[in-house]
């Protein structure tokens, strides 16, 4: 048996950092993917082979959190977590196993830019999700699918992340933006084809290093439940701006400040793309870099170069996206500044000495999708 899937990447145009705070977001798919090919075995071992890895990775079908670790993880954890899901219903765990806990061969490509904040770690959970849902016939929907690929980077992985790589990835629709009610999984979708305004959406992978299991991303989730706790309130989507205000600790203070703002920012940009009015969306991304910047302190000197040079040099507004400490920022220009924003961009970085960025155009894509 051998089913192949494929599922993107993303990037979020402004809600960073409010999903496992329980708020709404506003990303959208991209074109590029992680394609995974799953092969029956009959050994009852997993081997992974990925383009551009001479060695494969081999384990056993049944896995518990710690046994794999790398790059290999993100697939055993997939796979881990939705025999976990599907062993509470006695005819999928029967499917699963029959087909799954025989063993299965897993060939993985990808061109989702990696360390690049976004979101490659979620298109390969997704995909690999996808495929084996597909494969076993567990029956699973796309939301279902997602949770389950959190539970994987959470539980096995170790990355406390929240739920908007993965629901994006399987939610994705061309010339749309996924609006995600991360608390009920309300998903909408928001038109966003910029073309048609005459605008482009402009990504700069900084090459900064992107890591984020080295514990700050979890300090600043911790910080957030701690000051969730501190108010008295379910998560910081309860919470209002004169709440905040009254906490005595000045970083959770600045921590949930940027949460609530943010989730504020995500709402009215929502309700300008609904009227049909991008254009002016502009001065909201770039309040979403400075309170990254200043109050949740998740940026990096590539990052705020980028914002800053951008803007200065004509886009309607810029900011980083993902989980920052590196990776990518955005910039909102009209199709005759592009050249200019990447030119002024490109020199800033060569007189910071910063490595050369990688610069270019994304449109909204589809999501996770059978091939063939």
């Amino acid at each position: 048996m051998r089913v192949r899937w494929a599922a993107p990447g993303r990037i979020n145009l402004i809600g960073e950092h409010v999903d496992y705070n329980d708020g709404v977001v506003l990303p959208c798919a991209l074109p590029f993917t992680t394609k995974v090919t799953l092969t029956s075995r009959d050994d009852e071992l997993v081997e992974v082979r990925s383009a551009g890895i001479d060695e494969p990775a081999r384990f056993a079908v049944h896995t518990e959190p710690g046994d794999v670790e790398g790059w290999a993880s993100y697939v055993a954890g997939a796979m881990w977590a939705l025999e976990s899901r599907a062993a509470e219903e006695p005819q999928r765990a029967k499917r699963w196993e029959e087909t799954m806990g025989r063993g299965l061969r897993i060939d993985v490509e990808s061109d989702v830019p990696v360390g690049a904040g976004l979101s490659s770690s979620a298109a390969l959970e997704c995909a690999v999700l996808a495929a084996m849902n597909d494969l076993a016939t567990c029956g699973f929907g796309p939301s279902d699918l997602a949770v389950m690929g959190q539970r994987a980077e959470n539980d096995y992985v170790g990355m406390p992340c929240g739920v908007m790589d993965q629901m994006t990835s399987m939610h994705g629709k061309a010339d749309h933006l996924v609006w995600l009610d991360t608390r009920s999984l309300e998903i909408q979708h928001i038109p966003f084809k910029l073309s048609d305004h005459g605008l482009i959406l402009l990504v700069v992978d900084t090459r900064a290093k992107h890591e984020l299991v080295d514990g700050e991303y979890a300090d600043r989730r911790r910080s957030c439940e701690a000051a969730a706790e501190a108010l008295q309130v379910a998560s910081l989507r309860d919470a209002t701006p004169e709440q905040v205000s009254s906490l005595s600790d000045p970083v959770l203070r600045r921590r949930a400040h940027h949460v609530v703002s943010e989730i504020q920012r995500v709402v009215d940009v929502a309700d300008i793309l609904r009227a049909g009015r991008p254009a002016d969306i502009g001065a909201f991304l770039t309040s979403s870099h400075e309170s990254l910047r200043d109050d949740f302190e998740v940026s990096c000197a590539e990052l705020d170069v980028t914002v800053d040079e951008a803007v200065a040099a004509g886009a309607l507004g810029a900011r980083m996206t993902g989980g920052g400490f590196g990776g990518s920022a955005l910039a909102l220009v009209r199709e005759g500044d592009a050249e200019a924003v990447e030119k002024r961009v490109m020199a800033a970085f060569e007189r910071s000495g910063f490595e050369t960025p990688h610069v270019f155009a994304v449109e909204a894509a589809e999501g996770a999708r059978r091939l063939g």
